[in-house]
């Protein structure tokens, strides 16, 4: 498994525990991962997460990757085989979200009504904190309008979003800059749904 990176640029106390108490309210914030800032809701609050469509102008048709804790928490909104456990295991925390079968504790909104989620394991020390203090999972889309590129600073997110988020927490430059790799495990055979911070070749090497 692999280790969470060391923040660079670490908030005050005082901006962290805001953000959390904004999140347990139903409140939506952006905040930064070890790949980009991503818009965060807690899964418990529908109305938090559709909110987000609205922020970036995306389809409601479209899912949202989830941002858990540790494998406890994956459990909980997912089920996993074996292959997801070897690639857990190996990639998590990291630049990996793999698409599984859903839980019933996941609600539509976050899955576009399908019956699969995104999920990943963040590496980055500030946002595993803040998934474990507001004691549920997290939306993890990237910060940034519908059909424009990510943003690794949180001056950039301020720019494309402006005031549309409850609160742009500053932890400083997202050490990766790259969006996770994404790969559906839901289909017959391991599919790569996007290329991001995990190279393909590095991944089939754990394929069946």
């Amino acid at each position: 498994m692999s280790s969470p990176k060391t923040d660079t640029i670490q908030p005050s106390p005082g901006d962290v525990a805001k953000a959390i108490e904004i999140l347990k309210n139903g409140g939506v914030i952006a905040m930064p991962t070890d790949t980009v800032y991503c818009l965060a809701a807690g899964l418990e609050y529908p109305e938090a997460i559709g909110r987000i469509f609205d922020i970036k102008g995306r389809a409601t048709t479209k899912a949202l990757p989830l941002l858990v804790a540790d494998a406890i928490q994956m459990w909980q909104v997912a089920e996993l085989d074996s292959l997801a456990e070897i690639l857990i295991r190996r990639f998590m925390p990291g630049g990996l979200t793999l698409i599984l079968p859903k839980k019933s504790i996941v609600p539509d909104v976050v899955t576009g009504g399908r019956s699969s989620v995104a999920v990943r394991i963040p590496g980055h020390t500030l946002a595993l904190y803040i998934i474990k203090a507001v004691g549920m999972p997290l939306t993890g889309t990237s910060a940034n309008l519908s059909g424009l590129g990510s943003v690794c600073e949180a001056s950039d997110v301020r720019t494309q979003l402006g005031d549309r988020v409850d609160m742009v927490l500053d932890g400083g430059r997202c050490p990766g800059g790259v969006e996770s790799t994404i790969v559906d495990l839901t289909t017959p055979k391991p599919t790569i749904v996007r290329q991001g911070a995990i190279p393909k070749a590095e991944l089939e090497t754990y394929y069946p």
